[in-house]
């Protein structure tokens, strides 16, 4: 298949884009400044087979093109995974309105920018596969990492919508829910701008510094839980024939994951009692007809 994956200069994506390539799919991977900062990293993946693209998930004119350019260089694509985000950690209060916009622009809304920019064609072909990476604290939350558990809970909910508005089109949604993983993730964390409500918070205002060493600490002493296991996911994801992927794929060996598998079982039978009720169970089973002849 043709797939387009954002976040490909480092981390779980930088995986996903050499693992695909290996599966003998056409890869494309979203590097910023490809040419500069980037070029070392973009040369490592060129050497492997995997085509680049430049793109500022954050912006709409970069998006527009680098879907494009993806397109052409792919010939279509089949599958979209938004990888690409960013994590944020301190006192919720001390998140400005600014700080906040600035997160959910990459995590949120960089998420809808692609999937509008690559929907049009899947539309057409009656056939695709949007695969969202959120995180289990998408679905549960702990503190000092307020806003990036907002932004992953939103993206959630953005995945369930489109489940449910492409299903009869022939587009499939899926998200992959990781738990926290030793990557560059934790060395570039967003911060607050300011730390001005600190004093109010007395001793605690220290407790965010010392919760992210001791999740440091759990996960250097935790060899199971590796990076390589979401890739792996995603590639399972991809390879399982449309109509039997599951909606959500939990991806965790730290315990994390335990409480929430139950969790989001429930919660599927929640929404098939309500979509039954409502005279909507249709919009549950991916119509896998849809796909027109090429």
């Amino acid at each position: 298949m043709n797939i387009l994956v954002t976040g490909a200069s480092s981390g779980f994506g930088n995986l996903m884009v050499a693992d695909l390539v290996k599966a003998g799919h056409r890869v494309a991977g979203t590097v910023r400044d490809p040419e500069g900062r980037n070029a070392d990293v973009a040369a490592s993946l060129r050497a492997i087979g995997v085509e680049i693209v430049d793109i500022d998930v954050t912006d709409d004119v970069s998006v527009e093109a680098g879907v494009a350019a993806a397109q052409k260089v792919l010939g279509g694509i089949d599958v979209l995974v938004n990888n690409a985000g960013a994590g944020a950690h301190g006192l919720q209060e001390n998140f400005s309105g600014e700080d906040f916009r600035r997160i959910f622009d990459i995590n949120v809304f960089g998420v809808q920018r692609m999937i509008r920019a690559v929907l049009p064609q899947m539309r057409q072909r009656g056939s695709g596969l949007i695969l969202n990476v959120t995180s289990l604290l998408g679905r549960v939350t702990i503190p000092f990492l307020g806003p990036y558990n907002a932004a992953k809970w939103a993206v959630e909910a953005l995945s369930e919508n489109y489940r449910w508005e492409l299903s009869q089109l022939g587009i499939d949604v899926a998200v992959v829910e990781p738990g926290g993983f030793p990557t560059n993730f934790f060395g570039n964390l967003i911060a607050p701008a300011l730390r001005d409500r600190d004093s109010g918070y007395g001793e605690l205002a220290t407790a965010p510094e010392a919760m992210l060493e001791e999740m440091g600490k759990s996960l250097a002493a935790n060899p199971l839980q590796s990076p390589q296991i979401v890739s792996d996911a995603v590639v399972k994801l991809i390879s399982t024939v449309p109509g039997e992927r599951p909606f959500r794929t939990e991806v965790d060996r730290s315990g994390m994951a335990d409480p929430v598998i139950p969790y989001n079982a429930q919660a599927e039978k929640v929404t098939e009692a309500l979509f039954t009720a409502y005279g909507m169970d249709g919009l549950l089973q991916l119509n896998t007809a849809a796909a027109k002849a090429a």
